[in-house]
């Protein structure tokens, strides 16, 4: 059973899908206590075969989240930037490398680490009421959870710049319009859709979940001719997994795998 050491992050699991609720009232921002709970919840969802996958929504009906806590930065310490800047590269990366599939479920605004929380995920789905930015250089900060090198990926150079050089605010329509979101749906509505495509996730091969999600983030560095080849090799060490003999002769003999994550 996964467990969260902390109150700001309260989990829930359904079936093969872990929900993670961010709860740190009145925006869930992020501080060290739920970073680092965030690091043990994802890799104790790694080393637990029956957690296919992850769902992140914000609690109450406001935020996702705002991001850090900018009281923590109003010393000018630069020890706690440090520390904190090492906290959400940590975490955040600890979810973008979740062996399962992430669905972040932004039912409110999504600003700063926040949005980089949901940037880490693998799939985004927002509420048509949501507002998205990364406006740290407007209180003479950066993002330091990935959100430079995520969002520029996703979305272009381009629109990355003009998100964090200009600190604009994107609503949902928008955030789906240039790929930072896949769907967008009615308020209050985006916890059942990303539970449902989580679902989804169970009915596939986890193993092969694994390596066709490592091989697609692998994309974003390298040559394309070496990925060729690791894609070759990853397919070829399906074959050494149970779930590749049940899942081909689940189909032939016209019936649902049995899968066991190994």
């Amino acid at each position: 059973m996964i467990e969260s050491s902390t109150e700001k992050l309260l989990v829930q699991e359904r079936g093969h899908t872990l929900l993670i609720t961010i709860n740190n009232p009145p925006a869930n921002t992020w501080d060290t206590q739920s970073l680092e709970g965030l690091v043990a919840i994802v890799e104790a969802c790694n080393a637990e075969n029956n957690v296919y996958a992850l769902v992140l929504t914000g609690s109450g009906e406001k935020f996702f989240s705002a991001g850090a806590d900018l009281n923590l930065f109003s010393s000018g310490d630069k020890e706690v930037a440090k520390n904190m800047a090492d906290n959400f590269g940590r975490a955040f990366e600890t979810l973008a490398n979740f062996r399962g599939v992430s669905v972040a479920a932004i039912n409110g605004f999504a600003m700063g680490g926040g949005l980089e929380c949901a940037l880490a995920c693998d799939i985004r789905i927002a509420e048509s009421q949501v507002q998205m930015g990364l406006p740290e250089a407007g209180v003479g900060l950066l993002p330091c959870g990935g959100g430079t090198q995520n969002l520029a990926w996703m979305v272009g150079e381009g629109w990355a710049k003009q998100i964090i050089l200009c600190g604009e605010r994107l609503d949902a329509a928008t955030a789906k319009s240039i790929g930072l979101v896949e769907k967008v749906v009615d308020t209050g509505q985006s916890l059942g859709h990303a539970l449902e495509l989580a679902e989804k996730v169970g009915k596939q091969s986890p193993p092969a979940v694994t390596a066709c999600k490592r091989l697609i983030q692998q994309a974003r560095g390298g040559h394309i001719n070496n990925a060729y080849t690791a894609e070759r090799a990853a397919f070829v060490k399906l074959f050494d997994t149970r779930d590749q003999k049940e899942g081909v002769n689940a189909f032939l003999e016209k019936r649902a795998p049995d899968w066991i994550n190994g």
